[in-house]
């Protein structure tokens, strides 16, 4: 696992500008993020109760919430907003990806990195991939988000849906997690012009050095996230905000890094 990582290292430091770019992207898509919510929730909750409410006006303001919500034409701008920024990230990301795979494979060249060439050269068969894999990703939930939503309005209290929810919501981290991993090797052999489908034999191949790497980083990154949640408890306001913004290049790092590392362990499969 440390060569693996170690590699992985190597390899995002050959793509520092790549890791500009991601922070940039990601930053982007926060600050857009942001203001989509705060248009929608701003305007709802400028009709919360004033201090000290009682039950039936904290009670009546959610009745109010949701008929905005559902049965007015307040949330037509809002989804159609959250459709384009869904689809500008179905279209940027692949990109993203088949050009830092494909100069992940042609990293060994004298000439630098080719994230570029690599965008116009394995585009199609990576963004494919990402599609399908965001699809089974979210085919899930369109049983299983009707399902809570259901168990939530029966519910008698809130403590009672989350014991419910959890179960569900750990199955479908865990899918999620599974599927992305299969479909990172297979992107892997597109972006390198090989079969597809011994990406996804190569990935059941080695799942255990991919599972372990890929863990690794989520724990580096799920500290990063804790120790900058404690932080920011004790510095608040602006202080806050930038942390928030600057922990950006971090998740940026590790992402690379992770992608880094992930692809090492193909390149080893590959070199057996």
């Amino acid at each position: 696992m440390r060569n693996y990582l170690l590699q992985g290292w190597t390899m995002t430091l050959k793509h520092k500008y790549v890791l500009i770019v991601l922070f940039l992207y990601r930053l982007l898509w926060g600050f857009f993020l942001y203001r989509f919510i705060d248009s929608i929730v701003s305007p709802v909750l400028a009709r919360y109760p004033n201090d000290l409410p009682n039950p039936e006006a904290v009670r009546l303001f959610f009745i109010e919430a949701q008929f905005r919500l559902f049965k007015t034409d307040l949330s037509y701008g809002a989804l159609a907003m959250l459709a384009g920024m869904f689809l500008i990230r179905m279209i940027v990301t692949p990109l993203i990806n088949a050009g830092l795979f494909y100069s992940f494979c042609h990293s060994e060249d004298s000439q630098g990195t080719k994230v570029m060439a690599g965008m116009r050269r394995s585009w199609r068969g990576v963004t494919l991939l990402y599609w399908i894999e965001t699809l089974l990703t979210i085919v899930p939930l369109v049983w299983l988000v009707p399902k809570l939503y259901s168990s939530y309005l029966k519910a008698m209290t809130a403590g009672a849906w989350l014991q419910e929810l959890l179960p569900y919501a750990l199955v479908w981290i865990v899918w999620s997690f599974a599927i992305h991993l299969l479909f990172q090797f297979m992107q892997f052999s597109s972006a390198a012009d090989g079969s597809i489908l011994n990406g996804l034999l190569q990935a059941c191949r080695r799942a255990l050095p991919l599972l372990a790497v890929s863990l690794i980083l989520v724990g580096l990154g799920l500290l990063a996230s804790l120790l900058l949640t404690s932080t920011t408890l004790l510095w608040t306001g602006f202080a806050a905000i930038v942390l928030h913004q600057a922990f950006q290049l971090v998740r940026s790092l590790l992402s690379l890094w992770t992608a880094a590392s992930q692809y090492e362990v193909w390149r080893s499969e590959i070199s057996s």
